[in-house]
C-alpha cells in the first residue's frame, strides 16, 4: 500500500492510497479505516456520502469491495484546529442565515476567524462556541458544539459571508464542493484604475513572497505556487477606480488582492498590497486631501464576500445567499459619485 498525505489546500487533507496486488476483496469502509489514522467511521461514513471516497476517480458506496491495484482518493475536512482554552464568547453575530445543517454568517472587517498566534480571543469561532452553547446543540448525532466546522476563511479584513456547518455530515459535504471548487463564490471590491476590457479572467500562480513571508506573490510564469484563477467584471468605471465583482475558481490566500495588484489595480486602500496610496489621478493637495479622507472613511481593504452559492449537505437542492455592501464601501463609493460630478459641474 502506497499513501500520500499531501496538503492540497489547508483545510482539506487528501490520502491516495494503492491497494496491494495481492489485497482480498473487503469493503471499502473497513479497508480505509485500517490504512487511514485517527478516522472515525461515522466521518469515514459521511465522507463515503459525500462522494468524497474516490476509486479509479469514481465515487462508490461503503459497502463497494476493493479490488488489486485500484487507486483511491480521499479528501476529509481540515478545520484550524481549536483548543480548549478557547473561551466561548458572547461576541454579536450577524446569522444570515441558519437550519439544523449550517448557518450562513456576515462577517464584519476587523473581525478574526479563528485564534491563532497575537489573536486569542475576540475571534468568529469564539462567538460561534458560544452561539452554539447558549441552543445546547446535542453533542451526539454528529454535531460540533465544541468546533465550528469552519470550511473556508476570508481576511480579517475582509468582510462578508461565511459558511459554518454544524454537523460532520455537513462539513464533509460543504468541503468536498470547496475542494472541487464547485462552490459559487462572488466578492465585490474596489480597485485602482479603471480597465480596458469590461470583464477578463486572470489565470496566475500565487505562491508565498520569495522575500516578504506575510505576503503572497503572483508567479505568471507559473514556475512556483499553486494554480489560482478569477474570474473579474466591471459594475462601474469612475475613471480612477472601479467597483468589480471576481468569481473563484481557487480559493488561494489572499487571491483577489494578490491578481488584482497583479494587473495593477490593487484594492482601493490594501496596505500590504499597494493600494494604500494613489495609483491614479494627480498629486495635487485638494485630490490627495480627497483620496486620504476616504482612505479615512475605509481604512481597510475594500474586499467584500458578497453572495455564496452551494448544494446544500441535507436537501441536495442548490442554494444561494447574498448580503448587502458594508456602509463604509457605500460611503466611499458616494464619495467618488460626488467627486465626480463636482469635476463635470468644473468642466
Amino acid at each position: 500500500m502506497e499513501e500520500t498525505n499531501n496538503a492540497s489546500d489547508e483545510l482539506f487533507i487528501h490520502h491516495e492510497v494503492k491497494v496491494d496486488p495481492g489485497q482480498t476483496p473487503i469493503r471499502i469502509d473497513k479497508f480505509l479505516l485500517e490504512k487511514i489514522e485517527k478516522i472515525s467511521r461515522n466521518r469515514l461514513q459521511n465522507a463515503i456520502k459525500a462522494g468524497a471516497v474516490l476509486v479509479n476517480n469514481k465515487t462508490v458506496k461503503s459497502n463497494y469491495k476493493v479490488r488489486p491495484n485500484e487507486e483511491i482518493k480521499v479528501v476529509l475536512p481540515n478545520p484550524p484546529s481549536i483548543h480548549a482554552s478557547v473561551i466561548p464568547e458572547d461576541i454579536p453575530l450577524d446569522i444570515h442565515y441558519e437550519d439544523d445543517a449550517l448557518l450562513i454568517v456576515n462577517k464584519p472587517s476587523g473581525m478574526v476567524v479563528h485564534p491563532g498566534v497575537g489573536n486569542h480571543s475576540g475571534t468568529l469561532v469564539n462567538g460561534l462556541m458560544h452561539y452554539f452553547q447558549s441552543k445546547a446543540l446535542p453533542v451526539l448525532d454528529g454535531n460540533l458544539p465544541d468546533r465550528p466546522g469552519l470550511v473556508h476563511r476570508i481576511d480579517k479584513e475582509t468582510s462578508g459571508l461565511l459558511v459554518i456547518a454544524k454537523t460532520e455530515e455537513a462539513m464533509t459535504h460543504l468541503s468536498k464542493q470547496f475542494y472541487d471548487h464547485s462552490i459559487h463564490r462572488e466578492y465585490h471590491a474596489i480597485v485602482w484604475g479603471n480597465f480596458e476590457e469590461e470583464k477578463g479572467t486572470i489565470d496566475c500562480n500565487i505562491g508565498r513572497h520569495p522575500k516578504d513571508r506575510i505576503k503572497m506573490h503572483a508567479f505568471p510564469d507559473g514556475d512556483e505556487g499553486k494554480t489560482a484563477t478569477t474570474h473579474y467584471e466591471v459594475i462601474k468605471d469612475y475613471y480612477y477606480i472601479s467597483l468589480i465583482k471576481c468569481k473563484l475558481e481557487t480559493g488561494r490566500t489572499h487571491q483577489i488582492r494578490v491578481h488584482m495588484n497583479h494587473k495593477n489595480h490593487p484594492i482601493f486602500n490594501d496596505s500590504r498590497y499597494d493600494g494604500n496610496t494613489i495609483r491614479k489621478g494627480t498629486v495635487f493637495t485638494k485630490y490627495k486631501q480627497f483620496v486620504e479622507n476616504c482612505f479615512k472613511v475605509i481604512p481597510r481593504q475594500a474586499l467584500h464576500a458578497k453572495s455564496l452559492g452551494f448544494i446544500h449537505p441535507i436537501t441536495k437542492k442548490e442554494v444561494f445567499f447574498e448580503s448587502e455592501l458594508p456602509a463604509d464601501m457605500t460611503e466611499v463609493l458616494t464619495k467618488w459619485d460626488n467627486y465626480l460630478a463636482s469635476r463635470k459641474n468644473i468642466v
